[in-house]
């Protein structure tokens, strides 16, 4: 974690250089050098503290007996969460349920049926009633609920909207009525912001120091193969909007032309859109696609707008065709150089998979998320995974 936060910090004071750098601001060295250091020492501080505060509240936390009903998906789900936050005193008793089968793990108890709920709460002293019951089990939920009200136990419902997550779901007011929203943006606007001010800062800061190295690949690609240095394909981006990016030129002109007849299928009949051996590609393009060098033209993409440092990765729109409804949420975020699918397995996922872990992304962005995701991107790229 020490070296987490160093890294951190480290790529906070270069954004902060290409800022300064940007506005031609003089700052004293000085000044910077001991900025940096209070910094790394606060947020050493910081994580310090969490971790003691973790442990005293591990330490004090009250034990709640914790009774579940129903053990279908959404019931095991809060079972095994429940079991996995063990330090926060919660005692996971068991399952009602009238299909006691639901329950695959054996260490769990199932201590009733669903209609047995104050009996066992009187039986085992529970603290907490836990109702996770589909959403036609309404009328069973209001049921349930009522046999508890005089009994000193907290009773809280899950409802069944885990599905509902790809929507980025919030409850808001509505006209003093509260209701679920379905289209809550996947950035707010400060996130918005702030993730164009993080790609100005570091995509030109970083384009000026590669400038040579651009140069020399350029020339490269130039000698290799008959053709131009770049090419601009036409991809996805966000909100499906159609753009131009650029890499340089890594397969023999017309590769576009053969592309469905190397595309390739697993066992399962799912897509995987790049092969091992695909016979386009050049031989300065192979090196280029296994380091990614091939990918540094993007830098021009974000600083344009029409790209991020990091995000799903555009697709070509050929490929989006063939999406399934809920792999279209991937397109609510700016599409980005790098990403989560990059750092968790690269191109050799079935596109289904990968979509997957870009609708994670969507759900759990983050400027900190970013700025792991472009740590680790390095680290992934020199050890070649799928990259081909």
């Amino acid at each position: 974690e020490f070296q987490s936060v160093t890294l951190a910090t480290g790529l906070a004071a270069l954004v902060f250089a290409g800022l300064l750098f940007l506005t031609y601001q003089s700052f004293s060295r000085w000044l910077f050098f001991i900025f940096v250091c209070i910094d790394l020492l606060l947020l050493l501080g910081w994580r310090i503290a969490s971790r003691v505060l973790f442990r005293l509240r591990r330490l004090a936390a009250v034990e709640r007996r914790v009774l579940i009903v129903g053990a279908g998906e959404v019931g095991r789900r809060v079972g095994r969460m429940i079991k996995e936050n063990q330090w926060m005193g919660l005692i996971f008793l068991g399952y009602l349920d009238n299909e006691p089968e639901h329950v695959e793990d054996e260490t769990v108890a199932v201590l009733g049926g669903v209609r047995d709920v104050r009996k066992v709460v009187e039986m085992h002293t529970i603290d907490d009633v836990v109702i996770a019951l589909p959403q036609r089990a309404y009328g069973l939920i209001n049921e349930l609920t009522l046999s508890l009200h005089d009994l000193p136990v907290n009773v809280r419902v899950v409802p069944d909207y885990f599905s509902l997550a790809i929507y980025r779901a919030s409850v808001e007011d509505f006209g003093g009525v509260p209701m679920i929203n379905l289209r809550d943006p996947a950035l707010n606007d400060v996130q918005r912001l702030l993730k164009r001010i993080f790609d100005l800062a570091l995509g030109t800061l970083t384009l000026l120091l590669v400038l040579p190295v651009l140069g020399l690949i350029a020339l490269a690609v130039k000698l290799d193969s008959a053709g131009p240095v770049l090419f601009r394909q036409q991809r996805v981006g966000e909100n499906g909007r159609i753009f131009g990016m650029y890499k340089f030129r890594s397969m023999v002109e017309g590769a576009e032309a053969m592309q469905k007849q190397v595309s390739k299928v697993n066992g399962n009949g799912e897509l995987i859109h790049k092969c091992p051996d695909d016979p386009r590609v050049t031989r300065i393009g192979r090196f280029l696609r296994r380091t990614s060098l091939d990918e540094l033209p993007q830098l021009l993409n974000v600083l344009i707008g029409d790209m991020s440092l990091v995000g799903p990765r555009p697709e070509l729109p050929w490929m989006v065709g063939q999406y399934e409804p809920w792999q279209h949420k991937r397109l609510a975020v700016p599409q980005g150089m790098t990403g989560w699918w990059q750092v968790n397995g690269r191109a050799d996922k079935p596109l289904h998979l990968h979509t997957e872990d870009d609708i994670y992304y969507v759900q759990n962005y983050s400027l900190w998320m970013d700025i792991y995701i472009l740590l680790k991107t390095p680290w992934v790229v020199m050890r070649g995974i799928g990259a081909y």
